[in-house]
């Protein structure tokens, strides 16, 4: 470590030692170097100071790289610190990590079957090399807890894998992950590779939803649409802040125009929370109304509206012609959240009174409640059969017994919806999950081994 061009200020990096000392030459790995008493950055060893720079230098040049270089920059970036690293992103049916590297076309992996698909699912830091002798880490990318990807990262000879590297590529992750999801926005190169030859339909859609997974140290949600590239009627959504707000929508029809409908539908109710209406049946009159103007006749959309106070656990909910939700406890489906439902969003209903169409549920810690649309329990199989309720329960109860997170539980259970119809469902399938004062939260993270 060199400084040339100024005097810098350095001190020891125990406690207890005030005296400053000026220095013209390079300070000591393990002291502390600022430009001025009072301002430094404690250097605790040589490999800190490497990481460090690291981070800088991938925060700096994110600013103007392309996506489509992106792992080029991460892994120039980190070769200082004797790794090497690829950025995959996953692809928006989660079947597939695409390498995010313009000059590898077509590299990708399965989800299913791979060690890497093994991190993306469980949301682990995995070891696993593609060749015979190879060290490689497999470590999750996250966009807050939205699982986005996978950083494959290869070890030189003589790079320890222990508690303190994967806590620094942990952290390498986290902003890898970020800067992913930030460029998506802007590259229809980074764009294609997450979802190529999507429906119109489903890119009105999409260009709607929040994203698929959120969670708090209180509440975790989490969201999945299947068929992921042509939905056309189905959507989600949700909003936190001193209570969650959520919603699941089902147009009818599977075209452009039920992707419009729902949209409507989607944006009236939005548009009514932040007009600070907290009243559902007041939000969905707004729906009504906003339906009824700009919508064709004929023209419906069913939904669950739900909202849920984060302290004390009052579960709040109106069905508006949908499914009921299932509640989970302990593993088990102890109930579904029956109401006597108003009618569609879009269809002008009789008078009803608040207490007739709005239900109370009091969650207790730890419970987790499932909604989802009629293109789930209604997907047949060759034969005709339905996936139907039960299965459907089944399979959320092995995976709460498993303890996958929220949004790995719907991956597998969509899975099992597009396997059950051989990967060609006739209508539009989503789930949606909400877990309370739980603490699954920590299942959407690696389990980081301590610094010791």
């Amino acid at each position: 470590m060199s400084y040339d061009s100024a005097p810098q200020w350095c001190r020891p990096a125990r406690a207890g030692t005030a005296r400053w000392a000026r220095r013209h030459e390079a300070c000591p790995p393990s002291w502390g170097v600022a430009d001025a008493p009072g301002t430094v950055i404690v250097v605790h060893d040589p490999d800190d100071a490497v990481w460090a720079r690291i981070l800088t230098t991938v925060i700096d040049e994110s600013h103007l790289v392309a996506a489509e270089r992106l792992t080029e920059t991460v892994d120039r970036a980190v070769r200082p610190a004797g790794v090497g690293v690829e950025v995959l992103m996953v692809d928006l049916a989660q079947r597939a990590l695409h390498v995010v590297l313009v000059d590898a076309p077509g590299a990708a992996i399965p989800v299913e079957g791979t060690t890497g698909g093994r991190a993306y699912q469980l949301t682990e830091i995995v070891v696993g090399g593609d060749h015979e002798g190879e060290r490689v880490l497999w470590l999750p990318l996250l966009d807050g807890t939205e699982r986005v990807g996978v950083l494959r990262v290869a070890l030189d000879d003589g790079v320890v894998d222990g508690a303190v590297l994967r806590r620094r590529l942990w952290a390498l992750a986290g902003l890898v992950g970020h800067l992913l999801m930030t460029k998506l926005g802007q590259s229809t190169w980074l764009q294609q590779l997450r979802a190529r030859a999507m429906s119109p339909a489903s890119e009105l859609l999409w260009q709607q939803l929040a994203p698929r997974t959120l969670a708090t140290d209180r509440v975790v949600i989490s969201a999945l649409l299947e068929p992921a590239l042509e939905v056309a009627g189905d959507a989600y959504d949700y909003a936190v802040g001193d209570a969650i707000d959520l919603a699941i929508f089902d147009g009818v029809g599977h075209d452009l125009m039920a992707g419009v409908s729902t949209a409507v539908a989607v944006t009236a109710i939005r548009n009514a929370r932040r007009d600070g209406v907290r009243d559902l049946a007041a939000q969905a009159e707004r729906a009504d109304a906003l339906l009824e103007h700009y919508d064709r006749p004929g023209r419906f959309v069913t939904a669950a509206l739900g909202r849920l106070d984060v302290v004390t656990g009052e579960l709040t909910y109106l069905l508006a012609g949908h499914p009921p939700p299932l509640l989970l406890r302990g593993g088990h489906m102890v109930k579904e959240l029956t109401l006597p439902p108003r009618l569609p969003l879009g269809v002008t209903a009789p008078a009803v009174t608040y207490e007739d169409i709005v239900g109370h549920e009091q969650l207790e810690p730890g419970d987790r409640v499932l909604f989802y649309t009629d293109g789930v329990t209604e997907a047949r199989d060759g034969h005709g059969r339905f996936f139907g309720e039960q299965r459907l329960i089944d399979m959320a109860e092995r995976a709460e017994q498993d303890q996958l997170s929220a949004p790995e539980t719907l991956r597998r259970l969509a899975a099992a919806v597009m396997a059950h119809q051989n990967e060609r469902l006739q209508d539009d399938a989503t789930l949606l999950v909400l877990d309370w004062a739980s603490d699954h939260h920590p299942r959407l993270f690696p389990s980081l081994p301590d610094h010791g």
